[in-house]
């Protein structure tokens, strides 16, 4: 279990580190996390250790919304000012998003039916 929380940590700090020096634009956990699912995917496969510690995580995902939450509640006048372009937003990135998965579906697919 300790092993998978090194990898898990070790990743963020590549991913802080490289949007320090890098990619300032980019948070570091997110390119952490890009290059930890690059890692995996060039060893082509999750090991006990990682697994087991991204199961622990997951179980305790619900908590992370607990500030959001709060969030909402302390700029409800912004939301409610702003409604039409958050919706907006939101409809849009929701589009968006199913057709990518879409697009990125059916090229995986045919891509697997070649092989």
């Amino acid at each position: 279990m300790i092993f998978g929380l090194v990898q898990i940590l070790l990743f963020q700090c590549l991913g802080e580190l490289v949007s320090k020096f890098l990619l300032p634009t980019l948070p570091g956990p997110v390119i952490g996390l890009v290059l930890l699912v690059l890692w995996l995917v060039l060893r082509k496969g999750v090991n006990a250790e990682l697994a087991m510690v991204a199961d622990g995580f997951s179980q305790y995902l619900g908590l992370l919304f607990v500030p959001a939450a709060v969030g909402v509640v302390l700029f409800l006048p912004q939301l409610k000012a702003n409604a039409f372009a958050i919706i907006s937003a939101l409809i849009g990135s929701v589009v968006l998003t199913i057709a990518t998965s879409a697009l990125l579906a059916h090229f995986l697919s045919k891509k697997e039916a070649h092989e």
